[in-house]
């Protein structure tokens, strides 16, 4: 019978003493153990009802026989010497735990701040995965030590404090100066430009830049200065490149040579995918190196080298940034040219011609097919596009966030089902739909829902994928009691059927009645277009400026919106909406972004249901029956004059809570004459006041809803923990900043000064 090893290590306790003694000694004690039952009675009870069991023991039941019988076999000189040999391995332990904390990689927990102490770590608020971790903080800081002040150490810095794209330059490299033929002489540094080379003009006044520069006297320190001998400049791309893996071209209407990237049909600009850098390198990041975006010369170059020297490909490959594919095959490099397509549709200008080239414009993600070749091509892409943060949906990790039980039935589109609404007809009311790929789904009729009492269906694209779905009708609802429905991972827009259709009732429809008993609906990483449907230059579709993406008219159901991008919400003043990490865009400030309805007679809004915001932009009015919590959120609305006319007004503030005495506004930017609750640290609208400053307000584009950096710091520092109001609050931008500008004083050389630049 085998001796599991925890017994057989706990019967070797006092073995070592106990050897040493003399054999004399040692036999006595045999005898004494022999000659008296040293159990106690409820031991001994216990070892005969053990022996007296029928094998295979379990493992338990052999653990106690074991030491028991150990126990029963130690005479009490033995028994003695375990104690204390089990204090001599107590302090053994102390000893060798007091050796392994003189290191970082053995040291205990406690001891990290020490050693960090010790070396002159300054602690960091830890936000990017890189420095997530104070023992790697601290053995990354032992290393650094060595490279102290030189340029790679100050961009690699940058590249772990912000987890974003950095560069780091040194001005005085760039300075336009006379130099010493005998010394110092820098060969590359020409006063003036070489106008031969693109890439003068392509990198100019970015972090690539290698023209020289008169001498700026401004302070970098608040990034007014740049190029002076003193000076050090940190060049960040904190926009991310998200991948879209053989996701179909959109064809432009009327012309059956072109096509666009995006599945929505606009204007967009491709972005590279950076090559990381190892840890240890000794070279600073290049072009290739940073989440910019892709540029026409760039990748012309790339193709060039490709198909004329037989280079490496740097941005066209299916692993790099670009692949395209038509009628499901890989485009060659010598198939391909990089070209500028601007112009309206019908007349882009560089059209190929008969038996030429594939024209791509990698800045308006745009495709021009050379005419005379299959009818109706099929043609699709891997490309990245560039957003701030893991919003909306993508292929980024999402599969935390799924809802479903693993006992449900999953079915797959495609797979098991070619459409959506088929593998929906397949459930039986409860279970899952996935769908595993980035294609676009059509849904002329739109989809139907019915979940049953108790019952939970989840709608989802699956990790890894993005897929749109164009809906020609709403998603419809329903649900038996204690119902709910989840959507994850979608990018939902609506097309018209036909001319003068009437459009249905919202996007995303749960109807009143009392068969009708849904208690939850979820929208997880999903985007419902703003605007419903966008223009080739991706300004919304003025036919349905106004009407909401989420009509709730059922009672009591909670709907619960994370990291999404929505339009309008109407929902039931006897409902409610819980939104966290989330964008809701009307279009403009002054068209409706959350009420229950309309009174048909006064045209009054309605409260909608108790609405809670966390770290949410708000584009559009408010209208709600209790603001629970609104927090580290930015509402950006505004009144017209049709709004204040009329007696009493048709609204009273463009946002309004009906019920001021219960709910909290807290670290947030309001409209003015907002009637809300008590507030507790908000920035108001007003002449003199700040006020939030975005990059775009115009869905598609890369920096879409977020904050420029020089937004006064009541408002971009302004949330409960130091980060930036808005929907993009848990990037915690301004947190990240911080941690580099701390690092940075720690490793600048005396006398130099830093400034960070942004990109993107």
């Amino acid at each position: 019978m085998s001796t599991p090893a925890s017994t057989a290590g706990s019967s070797m306790q006092g073995q070592l003493l106990f050897n040493l003694l003399p054999a004399l000694y040692r036999l006595r004690d045999t005898q004494i153990a022999q000659s008296t039952n040293l159990l106690t009675p409820a031991e001994t009870t216990q070892l005969q009802a053990l022996q007296a069991l029928t094998p295979p023991l379990t493992t338990v039941q052999q653990q106690q026989l074991d030491q028991l019988l150990a126990k029963a076999a130690r005479g009490p000189l033995q028994s003695l010497l375990m104690l204390i040999e089990e204090q001599l391995a107590i302090v053994a332990e102390d000893l060798n735990q007091r050796y392994d904390d003189l290191f970082i990689e053995t040291c205990a927990d406690w001891v990290i701040p020490y050693i960090g102490d010790l070396i002159g770590y300054q602690t960091i608020n830890n936000i990017a995965a890189a420095v997530d971790s104070p023992r790697a903080e601290v053995a990354n800081t032992i290393s650094f030590r060595r490279r102290k002040g030189t340029v790679l150490v100050m961009e690699q810095l940058a590249r772990d404090a912000t987890g974003w794209g950095a560069h780091a330059v040194e001005f005085f490299e760039v300075l336009a100066w006379t130099q010493c033929v005998r010394n110092h002489l820098r060969l590359q540094n020409f006063y003036a430009p070489n106008l031969r080379r693109w890439e003068v003009r392509e990198y100019m006044d970015s972090g690539f830049d290698r023209t020289a520069h008169t001498v700026d006297v401004r302070r970098i320190a608040i990034e007014r200065g740049r190029y002076n001998i003193q000076n050090i400049g940190i060049f960040l791309w904190s926009l991310n490149a998200y991948s879209l893996t053989l996701a179909p071209a959109t064809p432009v209407s009327g012309n059956p040579q072109c096509f666009r990237f995006s599945s929505l049909g606009i204007d967009m600009p491709l972005f590279n995918n950076p090559i990381a850098l190892p840890p240890d390198t000794t070279t600073l990041a290049q072009p290739a190196n940073v989440p910019d975006r892709l540029r026409r010369r760039v990748l012309c170059k790339d193709i060039w080298d490709i198909t004329k020297k037989n280079a490496a490909p740097v941005y066209y490959a299916p692993d790099l940034s670009l692949a395209l594919y038509v009628n499901g095959s890989l485009q060659d490099p010598s198939k391909i040219g990089v070209c500028d397509l601007s112009g309206k549709d019908g007349s882009w200008i560089n059209m190929p011609k008969s038996g030429g080239l594939i024209a791509i414009d990698p800045q308006l993600g745009r495709i021009a097919l050379p005419p005379g070749g299959s009818a109706n091509p099929s043609v699709s892409a891997t490309y990245y596009y560039g957003f701030n943060a893991e919003m909306g949906g993508g292929e980024y990790p999402r599969e935390s966030t799924f809802t479903a039980s693993p006992e449900q039935v999953v079915v797959r589109v495609p797979g098991d089902y070619t459409t959506i609404h088929e593998a929906l007809a397949a459930l039986p009311g409860d279970g899952v739909v996935e769908v595993t790929d980035s294609a676009i789904y059509n849904e002329p009729s739109g989809l139907t829902i019915n979940v049953t009492a108790n019952g939970h269906i989840e709608l989802r694209g699956a990790d890894g994928s993005r897929p749109t779905l164009t809906l020609g009708g709403e998603i419809t609802v329903t649900g038996g009691a204690e119902g709910a429905f989840d959507l994850n991972g979608f990018v939902i827009s609506y097309l018209s059927p036909s001319t003068g259709a009437t459009p249905p009732a919202a996007l995303l429809y749960t109807p009143a009645g009392s068969a009708n008993q849904l208690v939850h609906l979820g929208i997880t990483h999903c985007t419902l277009v703003p605007g419903w449907a966008l223009q080739p230059n991706g300004t919304p579709q003025t036919a349905y400026a106004g009407l909401p993406t989420v009509l709730v008219e059922s009672s009591g159901l909670a709907l619960v919106v994370q990291n999404s991008i929505l339009g309008g919400l109407w929902i039931n003043g006897q409902s409610s909406a819980t939104l966290t990490n989330c964008i809701v865009d009307a279009a403009d400030p002054t068209l409706v972004a959350y009420v229950a309805g309309f009174d048909s007679a006064t045209k009054r809004p309605l409260p909608g249901g108790a609405l809670t915001l966390q770290g949410c932009t708000v584009i559009g009015k408010v209208y709600a029956s209790l603001l629970s919590l609104v927090t580290d959120s930015i509402i950006w609305s505004e009144l017209t004059t049709a709004d204040e006319t009329g007696t009493p007004p048709l609204w009273s503030a463009s946002l309004w809570a009906a019920r001021q005495q219960q709910g909290c506004v807290r670290f947030s930017y309001l409209p003015t004459g907002a009637i809300v609750p008590k507030q507790f640290e908000c920035v108001e609208q007003g002449a003199d006041e700040p006020a939030p400053i975005f990059y775009s307000l115009r869905y598609g584009d890369p920096g879409y809803a977020k904050l420029v950096p020089s937004t006064d710091s009541s408002i971009r520092e302004g949330a409960d923990d130091g980060g930036e109001m808005g929907a993009f609050h848990f990037v915690l931008a301004p947190l990240r900043e911080a941690d580099l500008s701390i690092r940075m004083q720690e490793y600048m050389p005396v006398g130099l000064e830093f400034g960070i630049f942004y990109q993107n």
